[in-house]
């Protein structure tokens, strides 16, 4: 298959590492073909916190799509959580380089550079720049202007930017484990750009994306993403919470909070009942569904007071979009009451609906590679290589056995393609 085809995306949260391969079928539909998961390690509240043990994490997960398939992964598509990450509003104008004053590829390179030069966060690097409008002669809100005829172009967008350090150790990381990075992109951004409808995205809408470590919020109004930040709470917060209540491992708390967590008390059953081991004991307890989602509940309207904490402090307001939220916090039975009520908002609850990744918490990382493929339609932007090899002398799928993570054995890398490579070059020197 050709790169216009394949792309493979990596969400690389604290709680686990995502990959998922993805197949474009007639240039509309988008089949998650392969996936891996693996539990993170040296993550913690976003960052990278140990190079070695997060390349272990990144190299399994892409090692378990790979026996999906029978391939190997060349490049990858990165998402960048929204850890310390500014949006800066950025201008480019430039005049029309052609005789015939026709807007070509070139143009559009020269116009999104000349935005770019206006970033200027000392100790920040650019990790994505997100086109809001195009103008042609004093003409607005173009979403192409190519082909177009014109003196003067103008780009309105944003630039989101990440601390060197923390995009320095994400790019070292993937990079370590023998793979390329084919493009970077904000995660709350692309995760927002598909969860919301565009009537949502135009009204103003906030996205939760409730993690393990984190809570993710972004924000879109006018068809424009303007907000993002990151809450340091998430559903492992609520998993402590039950083994320090419960007196139980958190091994336990885990499987109580996945097979009978409640978020909002007033529906929860009083009549569900399931038993605890006590940890250092041979004893049991027996509680209600009820019981424990008081305790959920409250770790959740933490959150959800984080939130609006948050919003306030970037001075947010009137967002008739209502709440979209996605993660794996959201298959919580009763959140969308408790948020509702707590928010005072209409919610809604996203995943994804592509076949093999039917998981609010792969909406990330089905959401890269969706975001990825668009991208590159639109700036015509196919690397020459592909993002996977196959084979040529294929072994029986049994037989087969994914390469272990071995830095000294970790081929060469050409770095980044395109205008990453210069980013990931300065980073590294």
């Amino acid at each position: 298959m050709s790169q216009s085809e394949l792309f493979v995306s990596l969400d690389i949260g604290s709680s686990s590492v995502k990959c998922i391969i993805g197949e474009v079928v007639d240039h509309t539909t988008i089949h998650m073909i392969g996936v891996g998961k693996e539990k993170s390690s040296g993550i913690k509240k976003g960052s990278i916190v140990d190079i070695d043990a997060a390349g272990q994490s990144i190299r399994k997960a892409i090692n378990q799509a790979e026996r999906m398939l029978g391939i190997s992964v060349k490049k990858v598509v990165v998402g960048i959580p929204a850890n310390q990450v500014a949006l800066q509003k950025v201008k480019g104008v430039v005049a029309i380089s052609n005789d015939n004053r026709e807007i070509t590829d070139e143009d559009l390179d020269r116009v999104m550079e000349s935005a770019e030069s206006m970033v200027g966060a000392h100790g920040h690097t650019r990790v994505e720049l997100i086109p809001e409008q195009f103008i042609v002669d004093n003409l607005p809100e173009i979403s192409d202007p190519r082909g177009m005829l014109g003196i003067r172009l103008e780009m309105d967008a944003t630039v989101a930017t990440s601390p060197d350090t923390y995009l320095h150790n994400i790019v070292r990381c993937v990079e370590r484990t023998g793979v390329e990075i084919q493009q970077i992109y904000l995660q709350p951004h692309v995760s927002g750009y598909y969860a919301l409808t565009e009537d949502e995205k135009s009204r103003g809408t906030l996205f939760i994306d409730m993690g393990a470590d984190t809570t993710t919020i972004g924000v879109y109004k006018d068809s424009r993403f303007t907000n993002v930040a990151m809450i340091p709470i998430g559903g492992e917060n609520i998993t402590k919470d039950l083994s320090i209540i419960l007196k139980t491992s958190m091994e336990q708390a885990e499987k109580i909070k996945k097979d009978y967590g409640h978020a909002f008390y007033d529906t929860a059953s009083d009549h569900e009942m399931f038993t605890v081991p006590i940890i250092g004991t041979d004893s049991k307890e027996q509680y209600s569904q009820r019981f424990i989602s008081e305790i959920i509940g409250a770790r959740v309207e933490e959150i959800f007071d984080l939130i609006l904490d948050e919003l306030y402090a970037q001075q947010v307001e009137d967002l008739p979009g209502g709440v979209v939220i996605t993660g794996g916090v959201a298959k919580l039975e009763g959140l969308q009451e408790l948020a509702t009520e707590k928010l005072q908002s209409s919610v809604r609850l996203y995943t994804p609906t592509q076949i093999g990744a039917r998981d609010p918490e792969l909406s990330g990382a089905v959401s890269l590679i969706r975001y990825a493929y668009k991208d590159s339609e639109f700036y015509n932007d196919y690397s020459e290589e592909m993002s996977i090899e196959v084979p040529e002398q294929e072994e029986p799928r049994k037989e087969r056995k994914a390469k272990e993570y071995d830095d000294e054995e970790a081929p060469p890398k050409e770095g980044i393609v395109g205008k990453l490579k210069r980013l990931v070059n300065n980073l590294i020197e």
